[in-house]
């Protein structure tokens, strides 16, 4: 009888702790889900949201998350707040416990219901707000990967004449300093070149970004950069007959008579880091992001066969300046054609020293710091 009682009393132990076990894996691999708010729509294979949602994809692969337990908004328009509070409200009654907000305009909705949910995440795409507890703020140093497309669109053009297509004004940091880095790319092999910006006021519109790239082409440039959504610039600038560096995805599939490389991101590496640390219950100690290509979070996309000779050596040259930390864009230096690192002064457009020779600028004036326009930048 002993023995009996002994054998049910181990079996029952070894059930117990099975069990345990199970509800604790179900709570992250079963129950926990992910909500993300886009702008656009991810299907329409290239562009802002699509790039967005191949981190979501990569994240969900790498953390084994079945696709019930991911929740897309698509198509949210980030000028509409109401719209916005439904999708992330949608989001929640679904039982998210992390929402991830893509667009700028997301986050004023973001902040005041993080404080009314307190139990959900609320990680919120550019922008510069957040709290300590639940919610943050993540983006990245996309300016590096801006700087080498305008070492690629420098070396191209041959009339000295580049245009950007612009979401924002000048008022706008993201926007505007990474129009600065693209700008400064452009001046590192081609002194010469000047870069004309047209700004569209939104952050995702194929007609009016279509139109402002048409516009630029209509005072000579022949190569189009881009901060907005769409690939309309690209195509634009492929009907033209010209050249054009895109943004968020590798944009080549969509002109392959124009493109010559984007600056990239690779989502799921916050994604997956950020996810990871809400299922574990780590968040606390999470906090803001803003990584680089060091990280391998932003990158440029492949070069394509349309590049002037030499692109890809000169921008190895800069990537691994950047990458070891030799060099960054926002400091007051420039590499000079023998790859050497020389301290100067940074001046804008108005010829005002905005980065004194040998500083560096903070992390948060490159995020909500930088209105000026560099120097060989000219708005339209």
């Amino acid at each position: 009888m002993k023995k009996i009682l002994a054998i049910m009393l181990a079996a029952l132990m070894i059930f117990s702790f099975a069990a345990c076990g199970n509800d604790d894996g179900g709570d992250k691999t079963t129950e926990f889900k992910v909500g993300v708010i886009h702008i656009g729509n991810p299907a329409d294979g290239s562009g802002y949201s699509y790039a967005h949602d191949q981190g979501i994809v990569a994240m969900q692969k790498n953390l084994g998350l079945t696709d019930a337990q991911i929740i897309r908004k698509n198509n949210i328009d980030d000028t509409n707040a109401a719209a916005t509070k439904t999708a992330i409200e949608e989001c929640i009654e679904e039982g998210c416990n992390i929402i991830f907000g893509t667009s700028w305009g997301y986050m004023e909705t973001m902040a005041e219901l993080a404080e009314q949910y307190p139990d959900v995440i609320f990680s919120h795409g550019t922008g510069y707000m957040s709290n300590d507890t639940n919610f943050n703020n993540y983006f990245g140093r996309i300016y590096q990967a801006r700087y080498l497309a305008g070492i690629a669109a420098g070396l191209k053009t041959q009339t000295d004449k580049i245009g950007y297509v612009a979401a924002m004004d000048i008022t706008n940091s993201e926007v505007t300093g990474g129009l600065n880095a693209f700008a400064m790319g452009v001046q590192a092999v081609n002194p010469d070149a000047k870069v004309y910006v047209k700004v569209t006021n939104t952050w995702f519109s194929v007609d009016l970004e279509g139109q402002a790239a048409t516009a630029l082409l209509d005072l000579g440039c022949d190569v189009i950069g881009q901060h907005c959504d769409t690939t309309a610039p690209q195509l634009a600038a492929e009907q033209a007959g010209v050249w054009g560096c895109g943004y968020n995805s590798d944009m080549s599939p969509d002109a392959p008579g124009a493109h010559l490389t984007a600056p990239i991101w690779n989502w799921g590496v916050y994604y997956t880091s950020a996810t990871q640390a809400a299922m574990d219950g780590k968040w606390a100690e999470f906090g803001n992001y803003f990584g680089g290509m060091k990280e391998g979070f932003v990158d440029i996309s492949p070069l394509s066969s349309l590049v002037a000779e030499g692109t890809a050596e000169k921008i190895e040259e800069a990537r691994a300046l950047i990458v070891s930390g030799e060099y960054d864009v926002f400091q007051g230096a420039y590499i000079d054609a023998d790859g050497t690192v020389i301290d100067k002064d940074i001046v804008d457009n108005q010829g005002n020293v905005v980065i004194k020779a040998g500083e560096k600028l903070s992390d948060s004036t490159i995020t909500g710091g930088i209105n000026w326009y560099f120097e060989n930048v000219i708005a339209q």
